[in-house]
């Protein structure tokens, strides 16, 4: 069932590629010699190393190197200007340079698909896997302000004043179902608990990933006091690169001048993808 989900979600954000495909590998294969960056085998060997360290290179945009990076761009994105209704899909990698050093830094254009509006806008991000024996999250800078043109004001607070004034709190499983069927009103919650897990998909990133969520298994809110809505979720990550299907429990908070803040974010243990999931209210 996860699979199918998976497939479904795939093309409707917009992913393309193989997940087979190698990150600039080291040996010389044909992937090898065709990257700008190469030197034959009969150059100098120090001078080989060198280049490979140093060298800037321009990458095929439609490769995984630059999908990668993109993707991890959309999860920013995502935690800086989502929102239950506005949820943004990398469309396309115009260019992308990259560049070795203590890590690895990624230069990118690329256009964004809001998806519920269908609106595109272009937009420039520069994003930094650092490279050692622990794993840091990568580092992004991006900026795509047109995006805040999209109003969704009215949405959010109609939203909002709906449950914060609702005395039967709201929980929904299986977002989308196994035939990728969401109900219209439990709509905004799938996206609420795709932001969420932006912050775990930006976090978690690195240059051998590629996170999608595959299914929001439960969201359920909760009580509170203050002015935030607040949501346990447990959501399902796939990465396209192992196939592995990942779950992962959050607590957040959401309101319309806040936006999304995560609380809590914690790994479960690994699942067999044909069980059913755990109720986490």
């Amino acid at each position: 069932k996860i699979m199918r989900i998976i497939i479904i979600l795939a093309m409707l954000m917009g992913v393309t590629g193989s997940p087979n495909g190698t990150i600039r590998p080291q040996a010389a294969s044909a992937d090898t010699m065709a990257h700008p960056n190469c030197i034959p085998e009969a150059a100098d060997k120090t001078e080989k190393v060198r280049k490979n360290v140093m060298a800037t290179g321009e990458l095929n945009p439609n490769h995984y190197p630059a999908r990668r990076a993109a993707q991890v761009v959309q999860h920013y994105l995502n935690t800086r200007y989502g929102s239950p209704f506005r949820l943004i899909g990398v469309q396309k990698v115009h260019s992308a340079n990259d560049v070795a050093d203590s890590g690895r830094k990624y230069q990118l254009e690329l256009s964004v698909k809001e998806t519920i509006s269908n609106t595109t806008e272009n937009c420039s991000a520069e994003l930094f896997f650092p490279r050692g024996v622990e794993q840091h999250s990568p580092k992004v800078q991006a900026s795509c302000e047109a995006l805040l043109k999209i109003d969704t004001k009215a949405q959010e607070e109609a939203l909002y004043q709906e449950y914060k004034r609702n005395q039967s709190l709201v929980s929904a499983q299986n977002l989308p179902d196994s035939h990728g069927r969401i109900a219209p009103d439990m709509e905004p919650f799938w996206q609420l608990g795709i932001l969420a897990s932006s912050f775990i998909m930006l976090n978690e990133s690195n240059e051998n990933t590629l996170y999608n969520v595959a299914q929001v298994a439960n969201i359920t809110q909760l009580a509170t006091e203050d002015d935030q809505l607040k949501f346990d979720c447990h959501t399902l990550l796939h990465d396209m690169v192992s196939q592995e299907i990942i779950h992962w429990k959050l607590l957040f908070t959401w309101s319309p001048p806040e936006g999304v803040k995560v609380l809590q974010m914690e790994k479960l243990p690994h699942r067999h993808e044909q069980e059913e999931p755990p109720n986490t209210n």
